[in-house]
């Protein structure tokens, strides 16, 4: 039941992250990228298989106490986080951008930014 609405969810997050990206807003294509990287990252935590808790996969909690009910490998999480913050960073720039479009050419209309020379 967990991997099927895992499956939905990013089916929906690429979706709404495509539709974005095919608007003629500038800010609203930076948002499309933002959600289907997001989507992405939920996509590889969903491939990242949960396996029974052991002493060998948290050795952290070896002799103190029970291990946990479930697991994920920690790669898959490492991942995930530096794509998490190179995605803000990527995010914060890309939106900078956009707002340099707007003050230089008073739109952000993507079809009207090509028109002009």
């Amino acid at each position: 039941m967990t991997a099927f609405v895992l499956a939905v969810a990013v089916g929906a997050l690429f979706a709404l992250g495509t539709f974005l990206i095919l608007q003629r807003e500038l800010i609203r294509v930076v948002w499309g990228l933002v959600i289907v990287s997001q989507a992405a990252n939920v996509y590889l935590l969903a491939m990242g298989e949960i396996v029974p808790g052991s002493f060998e996969s948290v050795p952290v909690l070896a002799g103190h106490g029970e291990p946990g009910s479930g697991t994920t490998d920690p790669l898959v999480q490492a991942l995930v986080l530096t794509a998490i913050v190179i995605g803000f960073g990527m995010t914060a720039f890309a939106l900078v951008l956009s707002y340099r479009v707007y003050e230089e050419h008073d739109t952000l209309d993507v079809t009207k930014l090509g028109d002009r020379e």
